[in-house]
């Protein structure tokens, strides 16, 4: 099996990702404003230097957030639009997932049960979700939501979330303080859920958890007699 991931929650990213959980090619754009310019040329870099076609893949994978609108739209519909050009099966998972995959080695080797993991949803919030350790690994107790960091339960935080708004967290974990979610940790949660018997599911509905800047404009007063 070979899976397409992407994921435009935080950066733009996106991977290939076999089904024994080997990371057959990656990329990770550090720009957090340029998704959609850089996510098709990407996903054909990495095909090209694999000798692959859309059609060689067996499935498209695609982070559905919390993250900002204009870049998770990029990502998802990215991921729609590869999905029915190459007749593939699309799948969806929650982008927190991903850094709870990086995070659970080093919380599991500091003796954490629980933890917490963070990005950026800036107006001086973070998206975030709780997990409890488990043999097979993180599994979400809470979650996801908005909040500001200082709301949040004294857990270890994991990532740039977490980094940002440090002074305002019980225990941040510093090493962690600029990770973001990434389309090849992305592929392996999945692969993980899937073990379990969990998804992922075909839904990519964008999870946004607020509403939009952009407002329709209401009916104009009419002026005065």
């Amino acid at each position: 099996m070979l899976l397409l991931c992407l994921d435009s929650s935080a950066v733009a990213s996106a991977a290939l990702v076999t089904g024994a959980g080997e990371i057959a090619g990656s990329f990770v754009s550090p720009d957090t404003r340029s998704h959609a310019e850089v996510l098709a040329p990407a996903v054909r870099d990495l095909l090209d230097g694999h000798g692959l076609t859309g059609t060689g893949l067996d499935g498209v994978l695609v982070g559905t957030g919390p993250g900002p609108f204009t870049g998770l739209r990029a990502g998802i519909a990215t991921a729609r639009a590869l999905a029915f050009a190459w007749d593939l099966p699309l799948h969806g998972l929650m982008s927190l997932e991903a850094l709870a995959q990086d995070a659970a080695e080093h919380a599991r080797a500091a003796g954490h049960e629980e933890f917490l993991v963070l990005t950026d949803a800036r107006r001086k919030e973070v998206y975030w979700a709780r997990y409890a350790l488990e043999p097979d690994g993180p599994r979400r107790v809470g979650g996801p939501g908005v909040a500001a960091a200082e709301r949040l339960p004294p857990l270890p935080a994991y990532g740039r979330g977490a980094g940002i708004w440090a002074e305002r967290l019980a225990l941040p974990v510093p090493a962690f303080a600029g990770a973001q979610p990434t389309a090849s940790s992305l592929g392996l949660a999945a692969l993980r859920l899937r073990a379990r018997g969990e998804g992922p599911g075909p839904d990519t509905t964008p999870l946004y958890l607020r509403e939009s800047d952009a407002k329709v404009p209401g009916p104009r007063k009419k002026a005065l007699a």
